[in-house]
């Protein structure tokens, strides 16, 4: 099965995206940085995707998906190799940077791919493949970067991660005859802006909710790794918790066809934005391991549909000839986010504590599952 090659390469890298952000937070952490700090360095990931992803998307909609593939993964390698030549706080925000805009083309290059592999009825149990790999990388990422920083210590941990990311890039080009890359689109089929499909309401509405259930997913992966060494956990123990998050991932993603036939995605989105809510509020008042794991596990599996299902939603959505354009613009808007969190939780983490951080974010994921629900009645 193709697919299941695609996804393969696919997860390579998204593990070693998944674990450079948690690798560079607990490094950033040894040389001293401050909870701002850190929260302008994870920010920096999302500037390339700002700047560069409604063009990345025409790209792949002019040009195919190869060519984007593994220019992006050449990239996100050379973004690993940069921290192992050069080590030091300064060279991971250059570092960051370069991972986060090599991370555009690989991510809407493989979603297009993915979403156009097959038949129409087979796009949501694609993308629900697709978010499973996601899983499985942000499963064993973290797990594997814990163990490789307290054995091996941080900074040839990065040589690890170029060399993995090395490897799914020479698998591409290995492969390329094996796998139906998307073709291109006609021209005329590219017509219009960002504004041309903005304005169109049902689209609209979920590319905002994708930015707003990323929201919650940022929260929780930038700041554990701070809460948690806070309260005294080892790099390998914050991995684990990670990586229960990652295991309810797993677990609902693989359910995702099926909880859309019953209920519809706009229902399943709703539910977990609100669920999502409710769980924040408990994070403040967990300090054991056992509790942090049981609400990590929980924020996975109500948080763990919304990336996918809204994958899907902008993709049915888009017009004809421009799927990577509309997945790009949602990629702008998830990565707008990206940068605006981390810089927020730094400072107000700072400024006035951790439960602070948590109740905010418990407001805005509650408030936009309101949001998403009204305008579901309106449809």
């Amino acid at each position: 099965m193709i697919i299941y090659l695609i996804l393969f390469l696919g997860m390579l890298n998204w593990m070693s995206f998944m674990s450079s952000r948690v690798l560079m937070s607990l490094y950033a952490i040894q040389l001293d940085a401050s909870p701002a700090a850190i929260g302008v360095l994870i920010a920096l990931f999302a500037l390339g995707p700002v700047l560069l992803s409604v063009h990345a998307g025409k790209i792949c909609d002019r040009f195919g998906t190869y060519w984007p593939i593994l220019l992006g993964s050449g990239g996100l390698a050379m973004g690993f190799l940069i921290p192992w030549m050069f080590p030091g706080l300064n060279v991971l925000y250059f570092s960051a940077i370069v991972i986060g805009a090599a991370l555009v083309f690989i991510n809407i290059a493989i979603q297009n791919l993915v979403a156009s592999h097959g038949a129409a009825e087979d796009r949501t149990r694609n993308v629900s493949l697709q978010s499973l790999a996601v899983a499985l990388g942000a499963l064993f990422g973290p797990l594997l970067v814990g163990f490789s920083i307290d054995h091996r210590g941080h900074v040839p941990t990065f040589l690890y991660l170029t060399l993995i990311v090395a490897a799914s890039c020479v698998a591409w080009v290995a492969c390329r005859r094996l796998i139906p890359h998307s073709s291109r689109a006609p021209k005329a089929a590219a017509t219009g802006g960002v504004r041309d499909l903005l304005g169109q309401p049902s689209l609209r509405r979920v590319i905002i909710m994708s930015g707003l259930v990323v929201a919650g997913v940022d929260l929780y992966t930038f700041y554990l790794p701070i809460y948690g060494h806070s309260i005294g956990l080892s790099a390998t123990m914050i991995g684990v918790i990670l990586g229960a998050h990652a295991i309810a991932n797993l677990v609902v993603r693989s359910f995702l066809p099926q909880l859309v036939r019953r209920w519809g995605d706009e229902r399943v989105m709703t539910a977990s934005m609100v669920l999502a809510g409710v769980t924040f509020l408990l994070f403040p008042f967990a300090e054991q391991v056992a509790f942090l794991l049981l609400i990590s596990f929980t924020l996975g599996l109500v948080l763990g549909v919304g990336q996918p299902l809204s994958l899907v939603m902008t993709y049915n959505r888009a017009p004809a000839g421009r799927t990577g354009e509309a997945l790009g613009m949602r990629f702008t808007v998830v990565n707008v986010t990206h940068m605006v969190i981390p810089i927020a939780a730094g400072t107000i983490g700072a400024a006035f504590g951790v439960a602070i951080v948590f109740y905010a974010n418990s407001v805005l994921l509650l408030g936009s599952g309101y949001v998403n629900y009204r305008g579901e009645r309106k449809v």
